[in-house]
């Protein structure tokens, strides 16, 4: 075999082992980016989330009762049974509009248990709101009270009110409704 040969042929196996290792650079250069983008663009699904989104079973916090005293705890929510949390304010006429409907239509939600909460500060008004509409005729309205530690509004993000949170029988929850809301859409969401 003539050394010519041998050379010409050396070369071009470097040209090819040159070539298949530029090849392989690109391709890992490319996957790796690939998977920094997918964890990127994951990681920014997840801080966009909001804390209800990402623990979508009905959290723990404390409610205080009417009577100033009383602290209530959604802990003690009992399964079974659809649970819908009302987050309202007793002067926001869009609330006092949502309440009408709902009293107006609690025949149709009996299987659903309610917990009015608001930030309000004052109980007086509160009290004057739960007088107003009669709230205490209604056997699945379960609590009415004030979120004194405004844990609502930061877990679920809110930015209007009312609104209205619905969890399953086991407190998974189903859905978040954001200003007011039809009976009809409740009635859907509260009896599939």
């Amino acid at each position: 075999m003539p050394v010519s040969w041998f050379f010409s042929n050396f070369i071009s196996m470097k040209k090819i082992f040159l070539l298949l290792f530029v090849s392989c650079s690109i391709v890992c250069s490319m996957y790796a980016q690939d998977t920094k983008d997918t964890a990127s663009n994951h990681e920014k699904v997840t801080d966009t989330l909001k804390p209800y989104q990402k623990y979508p079973t009905l959290p723990a916090f404390n409610i205080r009762m009417m009577d100033s005293s009383t602290i209530f705890n959604t802990y003690n929510i009992p399964a079974g049974k659809k649970t819908m949390i009302v987050f309202f304010s007793p002067d926001c006429k869009h609330c006092q509009s949502q309440i009408r409907h709902l009293t107006k239509s609690m025949d149709s939600l009996e299987n659903v248990q309610f917990y009015l909460i608001t930030p309000v500060h004052s109980m007086t008004e509160l009290r004057e709101f739960y007088a107003k509409y009669h709230l205490a005729d209604y056997k699945n309205i379960q609590v009415v009270g004030r979120d004194y530690e405004f844990f609502f509004g930061t877990f679920y993000g809110i930015k209007v009110v009312p609104d209205l949170v619905l969890y399953d029988e086991h407190k998974k929850l189903i859905k978040l409704f954001e200003g007011n809301t039809a009976i009809s859409e409740l009635y859907r969401y509260t009896h599939q």
